[in-house]
Protein backbone atom coordinates (compact mmCIF):
# COMPACT_ATOMS: atom_id res chain seq x y z
CA UNK A 1 0.00 0.00 0.00
CA UNK A 2 2.99 2.30 1.08
CA UNK A 3 5.99 2.87 -0.72
CA UNK A 4 8.76 0.42 -0.37
CA UNK A 5 10.99 3.32 1.54
CA UNK A 6 8.55 4.53 4.10
CA UNK A 7 7.62 0.66 4.98
CA UNK A 8 11.34 0.66 5.79
CA UNK A 9 11.56 4.15 7.55
CA UNK A 10 8.42 3.43 9.93
CA UNK A 11 9.63 0.16 10.80
CA UNK A 12 12.97 1.41 11.47
CA UNK A 13 11.04 3.76 13.95
CA UNK A 14 8.94 1.36 15.58
CA UNK A 15 11.97 -0.71 16.80
CA UNK A 16 13.30 1.95 17.71
CA UNK A 17 10.38 3.47 19.52
CA UNK A 18 9.56 -0.10 21.08
CA UNK A 19 13.71 -0.64 22.49
CA UNK A 20 12.67 2.97 24.16
CA UNK A 21 9.75 1.65 25.67
CA UNK A 22 7.98 4.63 24.20
CA UNK A 23 4.36 4.65 22.40
CA UNK A 24 2.63 7.06 20.28
CA UNK A 25 -0.72 8.18 18.86
CA UNK A 26 -1.58 10.62 16.01
CA UNK A 27 -3.99 13.30 15.33
CA UNK A 28 -4.38 13.51 11.66
CA UNK A 29 -6.21 16.14 9.52
CA UNK A 30 -4.73 16.29 5.57
CA UNK A 31 -3.34 12.60 5.65
CA UNK A 32 -6.42 11.62 7.27
CA UNK A 33 -5.15 8.44 9.12
CA UNK A 34 -2.41 7.50 6.42
CA UNK A 35 0.72 7.80 9.48
CA UNK A 36 -1.41 5.63 12.06
CA UNK A 37 -1.91 3.06 8.70
CA UNK A 38 1.09 2.82 7.74
CA UNK A 39 2.66 1.76 11.11
CA UNK A 40 -0.40 -0.19 11.40
CA UNK A 41 0.56 -2.20 8.38
CA UNK A 42 3.80 -3.79 10.60
CA UNK A 43 2.94 -7.01 12.16
CA UNK A 44 3.19 -6.28 16.10
CA UNK A 45 2.99 -2.71 16.18
CA UNK A 46 0.50 -2.70 19.02
CA UNK A 47 2.83 -2.70 21.28
CA UNK A 48 4.12 0.87 20.39
CA UNK A 49 1.07 2.25 18.51
CA UNK A 50 -1.84 3.58 20.80
CA UNK A 51 -4.47 5.28 19.02
CA UNK A 52 -4.58 7.77 16.07
CA UNK A 53 -7.35 10.88 15.81
CA UNK A 54 -8.49 11.41 12.50
CA UNK A 55 -9.73 15.17 13.12
CA UNK A 56 -10.69 16.33 9.61
CA UNK A 57 -13.01 18.75 10.42
CA UNK A 58 -12.71 21.53 12.71
CA UNK A 59 -15.43 20.24 15.22
CA UNK A 60 -13.98 16.94 15.47
CA UNK A 61 -10.70 18.72 16.66
CA UNK A 62 -12.22 20.78 19.19
CA UNK A 63 -14.51 17.64 20.11
CA UNK A 64 -11.98 14.83 20.05
CA UNK A 65 -8.26 16.84 21.15
CA UNK A 66 -9.73 19.50 22.51
CA UNK A 67 -8.35 22.13 20.58
CA UNK A 68 -10.01 25.99 21.32
CA UNK A 69 -13.21 26.68 18.70
CA UNK A 70 -11.70 30.12 19.15
CA UNK A 71 -8.01 28.79 18.30
CA UNK A 72 -9.20 27.78 15.16
CA UNK A 73 -11.44 30.45 13.94
CA UNK A 74 -8.59 32.90 14.70
CA UNK A 75 -5.43 31.31 13.77
CA UNK A 76 -7.24 29.02 11.02
CA UNK A 77 -7.42 24.82 10.99
CA UNK A 78 -4.17 25.06 9.30
CA UNK A 79 -1.79 26.85 11.30
CA UNK A 80 1.28 25.91 13.84
CA UNK A 81 -0.94 26.85 16.63
CA UNK A 82 -3.81 24.03 16.24
CA UNK A 83 -0.87 21.28 15.00
CA UNK A 84 0.27 22.58 18.47
CA UNK A 85 -3.07 22.65 20.01
CA UNK A 86 -3.94 19.02 18.80
CA UNK A 87 -0.49 16.84 19.33
CA UNK A 88 -1.17 18.33 22.95
CA UNK A 89 -5.01 17.24 23.19
CA UNK A 90 -3.34 14.27 22.38
CA UNK A 91 -1.44 13.87 24.92
CA UNK A 92 -4.06 14.77 27.46
CA UNK A 93 -6.21 12.19 26.31
CA UNK A 94 -4.19 9.24 25.05
CA UNK A 95 -1.53 7.20 27.53
CA UNK A 96 1.43 7.56 25.50
CA UNK A 97 4.57 8.96 25.37
CA UNK A 98 4.64 10.37 21.89
CA UNK A 99 1.95 12.66 19.89
CA UNK A 100 2.45 13.51 16.27
CA UNK A 101 -0.09 16.14 14.67
CA UNK A 102 -0.69 16.95 10.89
CA UNK A 103 -2.94 19.50 9.57
CA UNK A 104 -2.64 21.33 6.00
CA UNK A 105 -4.28 21.83 2.46
CA UNK A 106 -3.52 18.88 0.23
CA UNK A 107 -5.62 20.47 -2.14
CA UNK A 108 -6.48 20.12 -5.15
CA UNK A 109 -9.12 23.12 -3.83
CA UNK A 110 -8.97 24.65 -0.46
CA UNK A 111 -5.81 26.81 -1.19
CA UNK A 112 -5.56 30.65 -0.48
CA UNK A 113 -2.93 33.23 -1.17
CA UNK A 114 -2.50 32.99 2.80
CA UNK A 115 -2.69 28.93 2.76
CA UNK A 116 -1.99 27.89 -0.36
CA UNK A 117 -2.38 24.35 -1.55
CA UNK A 118 0.82 22.42 -0.25
CA UNK A 119 1.05 24.01 2.82
CA UNK A 120 1.57 21.47 6.35
CA UNK A 121 2.12 22.02 9.77
CA UNK A 122 3.28 19.08 11.92
CA UNK A 123 3.84 18.90 15.62
CA UNK A 124 5.89 16.40 17.72
CA UNK A 125 5.26 16.41 21.55
CA UNK A 126 6.85 14.06 23.87
CA UNK A 127 4.83 13.70 27.24
CA UNK A 128 8.73 15.08 29.31
CA UNK A 129 8.70 18.29 27.37
CA UNK A 130 10.40 17.46 24.09
CA UNK A 131 8.56 19.05 21.57
CA UNK A 132 9.45 19.79 17.78
CA UNK A 133 7.56 22.31 14.90
CA UNK A 134 7.41 22.01 11.65
CA UNK A 135 5.85 24.22 8.79
CA UNK A 136 6.22 22.63 5.26
CA UNK A 137 5.41 24.09 1.80
CA UNK A 138 5.31 20.94 -0.50
CA UNK A 139 3.50 22.77 -3.31
CA UNK A 140 1.22 21.86 -5.69
CA UNK A 141 2.27 18.66 -6.30
CA UNK A 142 -0.87 16.70 -6.28
CA UNK A 143 -3.30 15.86 -3.18
CA UNK A 144 -1.16 11.89 -2.90
CA UNK A 145 2.05 13.65 -3.34
CA UNK A 146 1.33 16.68 -0.41
CA UNK A 147 -0.11 13.45 2.12
CA UNK A 148 2.88 11.52 1.49
CA UNK A 149 5.49 14.14 1.90
CA UNK A 150 3.69 15.16 4.90
CA UNK A 151 3.59 11.39 6.18
CA UNK A 152 7.81 11.13 5.54
CA UNK A 153 7.66 14.39 7.77
CA UNK A 154 6.11 13.27 10.66
CA UNK A 155 8.09 10.25 10.45
CA UNK A 156 10.79 12.48 10.73
CA UNK A 157 9.34 14.44 13.49
CA UNK A 158 8.43 11.44 15.67
CA UNK A 159 11.79 10.22 15.31
CA UNK A 160 13.38 13.97 16.51
CA UNK A 161 11.55 13.26 19.90
CA UNK A 162 11.47 10.01 20.34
Amino acid sequence: MFPADLQRTASALLSRLRERGLTLATAESCTGGLVTALFTEIAGSSDVIERGYVTYSNAAKSDMLGVNRDLIAGAGAVSAEVAAAMADGVLRHAPVNIAVAITGVAGPGGGSVEKPVGLVYLAARRRDGASRDVRCLFGDVGRDAIRLHAVREALALIGEVA
